[in-house]
């Protein structure tokens, strides 16, 4: 790893008066996996977009093999021989894989494809560094690996020598994300460079060569992984120690919700018991229910057959107004789009499912001191980070909203807590204010129906999970009895789960 194959020198980018990335300098070197680190708003994204050329920054160089180099595109990026695969794919599902690997490779003035050829290369590619996929298959037909797969293909059709992938493993089974580390560890005995963007510590720890940690839009940390704990880690990455709350062992009460063979579009067949003082996890790969269930027991669709049951008394009539009303507390998996309402202020979302209720409502008119002395006690409450109540939701960071969400859920001390993808997107020390408030709220006797693609999340928080596959819920697992080899199988469809 002796030779430099890519330099970043005193990079910085300002927006308007947020100074993004402040003078970052680092070195990628050949055959290396670089892993970069940092919390939500550290400058990551920031540094990958200028160098995947969708920024430009305002001072510093680019330097390739010693080279200056400008990057003004994404196409001057993939010319200079680095590619990206990021977190969200960009497939055209209805297109096979071969037509989305040769997509933009060609001329448009080039009458015909020589298609043979390409499939013959795709193949070669494909046998070198053991990605296989059926480059005739449709992308809407293969799964989240296979699909990422693809988007790796796409990079190394195009002979990228420098290989960003953001979040690689963020929605794969413990075995796919094995099959990704082989592939990465062949590419760089091939003599590839990779830059690996994740939040998971001990992924990092385990496939990288070195490691770089951003706060704040500066460098605090260049170090190799050899010899570094996950706590050096998450120290670098916020300042401070972190430390992960623990689950407490806790008798369940009470069943708060439960699902008796309930089948709806999606689902099928669902049988599920949550009880009081207890996590239950949903675990699960992306697309195989998830969004139906939430739907489900928010009220938002009405079941062809089976029960719904809370408090152990069947739900005659499902809608979200009764779900509400009956206390169900929830936690969206689109803190934006569901989750709150971004155009209006902070204290007119901490209401909105209350404000015709007292204290909120007097004589049928909104009593504004009742809403803003609420909101200032859950922003006090629940450290949200805002210039004051009156300040519309969407300039808040992901983090403060989802603190924002939580206040208004817990401030009302629900016995039923339903929360979706609770910390995706959020960085080490949000994600650990989010655990200990899921615990808090179990420990005060809430039950809490946890549907989370974050395994380490699961088995850290729950006392019990089900796996969905294809709408289909497995048998309860207690968490002490959980192998994540087996559970990862099951996850994939492949064991113990019909």
């Amino acid at each position: 790893m002796a030779t430099p194959v890519l330099e970043l020198q005193q990079i910085s980018k300002r927006f308007g008066a947020l100074l993004a990335n402040d003078a970052i300098s680092l070195t990628l070197y050949q055959g290396e996996i670089l892993a970069l680190l940092g919390e939500n708003g550290a400058g990551k994204t920031t540094l990958m977009n200028i160098l995947f050329g969708h920024y430009a920054a305002d001072a510093g160089q680019i330097q390739r093999l010693g080279q200056p180099l400008q990057i003004r595109s994404p196409k001057d990026a993939i010319t200079a021989g680095i590619g990206m695969v990021h977190q969200h794919f960009t497939l055209a599902e209805s297109l096979s894989v071969l037509d989305n690997v040769i997509l933009g490779t060609e001329p448009l003035w080039k009458l015909r494809q020589n298609r043979p050829v390409a499939k013959q290369r795709l193949l070669e590619i494909s046998q070198q560094f053991g990605l296989a996929v059926s480059p005739d298959a449709r992308i809407a037909e293969l799964s989240v690996g296979e699909r990422q797969r693809v988007e790796i293909l796409k990079a190394l059709y195009r002979d990228v020598q420098i290989l960003i992938l953001d979040e690689p493993t963020a929605v794969l089974t413990p075995q796919e994300t094995d099959d990704l580390f082989a592939t990465l560890r062949q590419m760089t005995e091939a003599g590839l460079s990779i830059l690996l963007i994740s939040h998971k510590l001990q992924e990092v720890l385990r496939v990288s060569d070195r490691v770089v940690v951003l706060r704040a839009g500066k460098l605090v940390a260049d170090l190799p992984t050899a010899g570094t704990t996950a706590a050096e880690l998450a120290e670098q990455m916020v300042g401070r120690p972190i430390v992960k709350p623990l689950r407490q062992p806790m008798p369940p009460g009470a069943p708060v919700l439960e699902l008796v063979n309930l089948t709806v579009p999606q689902l099928k067949d669902l049988n599920l018991r949550l009880c009081q003082s207890e996590i239950v996890g949903i675990a699960g790969v992306s697309g195989n229910g998830q969004a139906a269930l939430f739907d489900l027991i928010s009220g938002l669709t009405t079941p062809t057959r089976g029960e719904l049951r809370l408090y152990g008394q069947p739900v005659a009539a499902l809608s979200p107004a009764a779900m509400v009303k009956a206390g169900l507390a929830r936690i969206p998996e689109d803190r934006h789009s569901t989750g709150l309402i971004g155009d209006l202020s902070l204290w007119e979302n901490l209401i909105l499912e209350q404000h015709a209720q007292p204290p909120f409502s007097r004589y049928g008119l909104l009593n504004r001191p009742a809403a803003h002395q609420h909101a200032a006690q859950i922003i006090a409450a629940f450290d949200v980070r805002c210039p004051s109540d009156r300040v519309a939701v969407r300039l808040l960071s992901g983090g403060n909203m989802q603190k924002l969400i939580l206040g208004r859920v817990l401030s009302q001390q629900p016995q039923l807590i339903l929360a979706s993808q609770p910390t995706r997107g959020l960085d080490l020390g949000a994600v650990t204010y989010v655990h200990q408030q899921l615990l808090n709220a179990r420990s005060q006797g809430a039950g809490i129906l946890l549907i989370s693609e974050d395994l380490e999340e699961l088995l850290s928080l729950c006392d019990r999970l089900y796996v969905l596959y294809r709408g289909q819920l497995s048998e309860s697992l207690p968490i002490e009895q959980v192998q994540i080899r087996e559970l990862g199988l099951m996850m994939a469809g492949k064991y113990g789960n019909g």
